[in-house]
């Protein structure tokens, strides 16, 4: 009765650990997105996106793993995206209120854009940091929520 015991939750314990393959397709996810993103330039985030997407595509339907995971780096990729666009804008409204005020406007202008400058880098290291973290934590078995994350793919 003890040996029945002992391999019970051991047996348990296996099913919930995914197969290497899925572990594998799940880091590919993130890492994938990251390798496209990086080689198009961080601010498109678009190829980012789409590496992710191709991965959900493919396993959607075999793997709720991989899954998980792929839509994770989706929509992290898909945030970031918007985040970069609302920091594009940011800046061309900056930029046009210097323009229109004659160079008045820098006095304000140039402390927001200084903000906006760090905040712009801080959100691309972040982007780089948690694509890194995702992706080994898919390829040890785990689950991973990205911060600051927009949750649009359901």
């Amino acid at each position: 009765m003890e040996a029945t015991m002992q391999s019970t939750p051991q047996s348990a314990l296996q099913t919930l650990i995914p197969s290497l393959s899925d572990r594998q397709w799940a880091a590919s996810a993130h890492f994938l997105a990251l390798l496209l993103a990086l080689m198009t330039a961080w601010m498109v985030g678009v190829a980012g996106i789409v590496g992710a997407g191709i991965i959900y595509l493919i396993k959607r339907d075999q793997s709720a793993f991989v899954a998980e995971h792929a839509r994770e780096a989706i929509n992290f990729n898909l945030s970031m995206l918007l985040y970069s666009a609302a920091a594009v804008a940011l800046g061309i409204v900056l930029a046009g209120a210097t323009v229109l005020t004659l160079g008045i406007g820098l006095i304000v202008t140039a402390p927001a854009g200084l903000l906006l400058l760090a905040t712009v880098a801080a959100i691309a290291v972040m982007w780089l940091v948690c694509s890194v973290v995702a992706g080994f934590k898919a390829w040890n078995g785990e689950h991973y929520r990205y911060p600051l994350t927009l949750r649009l793919i359901g």
